[in-house]
C-alpha cells in the first residue's frame, strides 16, 4: 500500500509522535512498511554510533508490516499501536528471536514464546523489529555487558545512558523507535529516561502484569517514549489484569488513551527536601529546583514535604537480594566465572541475611506505604529528582562516591529512584533540562497509589510547559 499523501520526510517520520503515526496509518496517509523502512534506515545510520539495538530482525518485521498494511486496506479493526515499530528489552522473551539477557550463558538463547508484555504489544498492532541492550540480567543502571558491550549516551558518547532499560532509552532519543518497553526495580525505566531526555513510566505494581508472576511489588514492567501522550498510548495497550497476576489491577486500560489536559489551579504538590540527606550533584539539584516555578505557573501550591525514608536503605536491599537469589542463585553456583560480581554479591547477601532481617524489611515497606498514603492525603503529587548524578563516564561501572560521600553498593547512587520504588506509587521521569555540560536531567513525578492517570496528566502539563524533551541529540539528525 502506498500512502495517499506524503506529508513528511523519512527522517522526520522517525521523530513524529507515535499517536500521530498511528493516526496517519489508519487514515492511509502512511503505510506500515514505509514507517518501518524509515526506522530501519535510521537504525542503520545511527545505531553503530550508540549500540542500542543489539538484535535486529528486519525481514520478519517487514513481513509483519506488510500484513499490517493488508489489514488497513481491508478495513479491519486496528489496534492502538497498529503499525508502530518496537524493539523489546533484551530481558523479555521473544518467540523466535534471541533473548540474551546480557549474559554469555544466554548468548544463543531463542525462546519459544513471547513474554506477556510482548504479546500485548503485538496484539495491539506493534511490529517487533528486535531487542534493546541491557546490563547483565538487568543488574545496575549502567548498560554494558560482556556479550554486546556498552550502550552510549547520544548526548555525549563518552557517557553512560543509564539502565537497565538503556538500549530502549537511547533508541527513542535517536529516533530509532517510536515506543519501547522496559522493566523497573530500582529505577530501570526512570534512570535511563532521565539520562537520555525521554519519558519512562514506572506504573503501580500490578498495572502491567509481570512474568514470572509474583507477590513482590518491587519490580514492574512499563512503557517508554519521547513524550507523555505516547507513553499513555502504550500503557493503554499493555496494562490490564491477568488471571495469574496476584497484584493485578482490574481496571479498563483504555482509560489511558484519553486526552491528558487538566486544570491545576490549587493542586497541592510536595517538593522534595533532600530525601533524608542523601547526596546529589549540585548541577542535578540546580536543574530540578529551577523547575519548581513551572509547577507554580501551572497554578499548583508547592510546599516542601516528603515521606520519612529512615531505614529504607537496608530494607530495600534485603528484599532486592531475595529477588536476585530466586532468579540467579543456581546460575551463580553452576557458573561463577560467567556471572558478574554484583549479581554474585546479591546472591551472597541473600544467603547471609536472616529471616528476622527480611521480616523487618517487609514491615518497613508496609510502614512506608502508609506514610506515603498520609502524605498523599495532603498532596496529589510528590516531585523530586530522578537521579542523584548526571550521566557519568561510560567506562565506570557505577559511581563510587557523590560529592565525597562514598557509595557502599553498586546501586547506592540510585536511591532517589529506589526510595520511590519502595513506596510502590506510580512514578514518571520527564525531561527537566540540561546541566551546564549539556547532559540531560530528569524530574520525577510521583502520584497516589494506583493513580496512573493523574501522574500522566501532570507529567503532560509539565512537558508542555517546558518542552525540554524536544531537544534531540546531534548525532540523531
Amino acid at each position: 500500500m502506498q500512502p495517499t499523501e506524503r506529508t513528511t520526510s523519512a527522517e522526520d517520520l522517525c521523530f513524529r509522535p507515535a499517536i500521530e503515526l498511528v493516526a496517519m496509518i489508519k487514515a492511509k496517509q502512511l503505510s506500515a512498511r514505509e514507517l518501518l523502512q524509515a526506522h530501519l534506515t535510521q537504525i542503520e545510520r545511527v545505531n553503530p554510533k550508540v549500540n542500542a539495538i543489539v538484535t535486529l530482525v528486519a525481514d520478519e518485521a517487514m513481513a509483519a508490516a506488510a500484513l499490517a498494511d493488508e489489514a488497513t486496506a481491508r478495513g479491519d479493526r486496528l489496534g492502538a499501536l497498529h503499525g508502530l515499530p518496537i524493539a523489546h528489552k533484551d530481558l523479555l522473551d521473544t518467540a523466535g528471536i534471541r533473548t540474551v539477557k546480557g549474559s554469555p550463558l544466554y548468548r544463543d538463547n531463542v525462546p519459544t514464546r513471547d513474554a506477556l508484555i510482548v504479546q500485548r504489544g503485538r496484539a495491539a498492532g506493534a511490529i517487533t523489529i528486535g531487542k534493546t541492550n541491557t546490563p547483565e540480567f538487568g543488574a545496575g543502571s549502567q548498560t554494558f555487558n560482556p556479550v554486546f558491550g556498552a550502550t552510549l549516551n547520544p548526548y555525549d558518547l563518552s557517557k553512560t545512558c543509564g539502565g537497565s532499560s538503556g538500549g530502549a532509552a537511547v533508541s527513542l532519543a535517536c529516533g530509532m523507535l517510536p515506543i519501547a518497553d522496559g522493566t523497573d526495580t530500582g529505577g530501570s525505566l526512570r534512570n535511563p529516561a532521565a539520562f537520555c531526555n525521554v519519558v519512562g513510566f514506572r506504573p503501580s505494581p500490578g498495572r502491567v502484569p509481570n512474568e514470572p508472576h509474583s507477590w513482590s511489588p518491587l519490580s514492574t514492567s512499563g512503557p517508554m517514549a519521547r513524550n507523555v501522550a505516547d507513553v499513555a498510548l502504550f500503557l493503554s495497550a499493555i496494562a490490564g489484569p491477568h488471571p495469574h497476576e496476584p497484584l493485578a489491577i482490574d481496571e479498563d486500560p483504555a482509560q489511558f488513551a484519553r486526552p491528558l489536559g487538566r486544570d491545576y489551579k490549587g493542586v497541592r504538590v510536595a517538593w522534595w527536601k533532600g530525601l533524608g540527606g542523601i547526596p546529589f550533584e549540585p548541577e542535578v539539584s540546580r536543574v530540578i529546583n529551577e523547575n519548581r516555578a513551572v509547577f507554580e505557573s501551572l497554578g499548583c501550591v508547592v510546599e516542601e514535604a516528603e515521606p520519612d525514608f529512615t531505614g529504607v536503605d537496608d530494607a530495600f536491599l534485603a528484599l532486592r537480594h531475595l529477588s536476585f537469589h530466586t532468579s540467579y542463585a543456581a546460575l551463580v553456583r553452576q557458573h561463577p566465572d560467567l556471572v558478574k560480581e554484583t549479581i554474585q554479591w546479591e546472591v551472597a547477601e541473600a544467603e547471609r541475611q536472616t529471616a528476622a532481617e527480611v521480616a523487618k524489611a517487609t514491615e518497613r515497606q508496609s510502614q512506608l506505604f502508609n506514610q506515603a498514603t498520609e502524605l498523599f492525603q495532603r498532596y496529589e503529587y510528590f516531585v523530586l529528582p530522578v537521579t542523584q548524578v548526571a550521566p557519568f563516564d561510560v567506562t565506570i561501572p557505577y559511581p563510587t562516591e557523590i560529592g565525597g560521600t562514598p557509595m557502599k553498593t553498586y546501586i547506592d547512587w540510585m536511591r532517589s529512584c529506589w526510595y520511590v520504588s519502595f513506596m510502590t506509587n506510580p512514578a514518571i521521569s520527564v525531561p527537566a533540562g540540561f546541566t551546564n555540560a549539556g547532559l540531560p536531567v530528569g524530574i520525577q513525578i510521583v502520584g497516589r497509589a494506583r493513580h496512573e492517570w493523574s501522574v500522566l496528566q501532570m507529567a503532560h502539563a509539565f512537558e508542555q510547559a517546558t518542552m525540554h524533551g524536544t531537544k534531540r541529540p546531534a548525532i540523531a539528525g
